[in-house]
């Protein structure tokens, strides 16, 4: 069965394949993250990243016209969303990438779904269930184990590790003030908003923390130069209006289960590209990410409760036979 957008017909498998595409698209994202801040003054080169998503994200709201001013009640919550949400979640990804391997940072950013569904219960008053609570519990075993198991097996925590899970922490409190500027500003004009935002403030930032950040674009090899590119312009810039889109086609929840694949490809990518030793520990901390993004996030609580809302239907029109 097909979805109808300006009387031309969208099927579903086009639509998963989509939300393949920008899976594939944002764990790879880390591997050109992790050129890009080793080429470039991390937050100068980050700063201008961002800057280039922002452009592509204007240009494609332009083209659509949904450009609109917000409201007076929506500016404060774009202004903490960006700062959260993008010049803080940046940041610490740029600085931990400078200290860490891509695999861990893939991996540990796969936590953002229940990271945020951590801050929804907390400042949100959603319900935390039995079964989000088991997957919060072995969401913080498998960034332990990540965190805390080296590449030669021993026990130590990397700086680099704590950065990244930091950009995790300020990004899930982001989609607080997201949600709530999001209800009643259009989501694509939002997300325009953040990027313009917290490009001008990282910005700013990087002419304090790195005098001759800007110096350093002289030395950018071509690789730099188009992970540059590909990072700014497909995977922050389209893979953002993509996923956008595919909720609005088949819902947020069935779009957050592709999230899953995220922390995989940058894990693949990492080791194709970067060379980088993929042990034991990190495939332990995949499998529980995974399991408790799944309880976590609500998605096992959504799929119990459709099964039992199924199956007492059923149990009703068998008794009327």
């Amino acid at each position: 069965m097909g979805l109808r957008k300006g009387g031309i017909r969208i099927g579903r498998p086009l639509l998963y394949l989509q939300l393949l595409f920008v899976m594939i698209m944002w764990g790879f994202n880390v591997i050109a993250i992790k050129v890009i801040v080793g080429e470039f003054s991390a937050i100068t080169i980050t700063s201008l990243r961002i800057l280039l998503a922002a452009i592509v994200v204007w240009l494609i709201l332009w083209w659509k016209k949904q450009i609109f001013l917000p409201k007076k009640h929506e500016v404060i919550y774009i202004f903490l969303a960006s700062l959260t949400g993008v010049v803080a979640h940046h940041f610490f990804l740029a600085l931990g990438l400078t200290k860490t391997t891509a695999s861990n940072t893939g991996l540990i950013l796969g936590t953002v779904p229940l990271a945020t569904s951590i801050f929804a219960a907390i400042f949100l008053k959603e319900h935390l269930s039995f079964l989000r609570s088991i997957g919060t519990a072995l969401g913080l075993i498998g960034v332990s184990i990540i965190v805390l198991v080296n590449h030669s097996g021993t026990l130590k925590i990397e700086v680099g590790d704590i950065y990244i899970f930091i950009a995790v922490i300020v990004q899930a409190l982001s989609f607080i003030y997201i949600k709530k500027a999001s209800a009643t500003m259009e989501a694509r004009a939002l997300t325009g908003s953040m990027l313009i935002i917290g490009s001008l403030m990282l910005f700013l930032i990087s002419l304090i923390m790195e005098p001759n950040g800007l110096s350093s674009l002289k030395d950018g090899t071509v690789l730099g130069w188009s992970a540059l590119l590909a990072s700014g312009v497909l995977a922050t810039g389209i893979g953002q209006f993509l996923y956008n889109h595919a909720i609005q086609k088949i819902g947020a929840g069935k779009a957050a289960i592709f999230l899953n694949l995220t922390p995989f490809f940058a894990l693949l990518g990492s080791y194709l590209f970067l060379n980088e030793n993929i042990t034991i520990s990190h495939f332990l901390g995949f499998l529980l990410i995974i399991i408790s993004v799944f309880l976590g996030s609500g998605l096992a609580d959504q799929y119990y409760n459709r099964k039992r809302t199924e199956n007492i239907e059923q149990f009703i029109k068998s008794g009327k036979h």
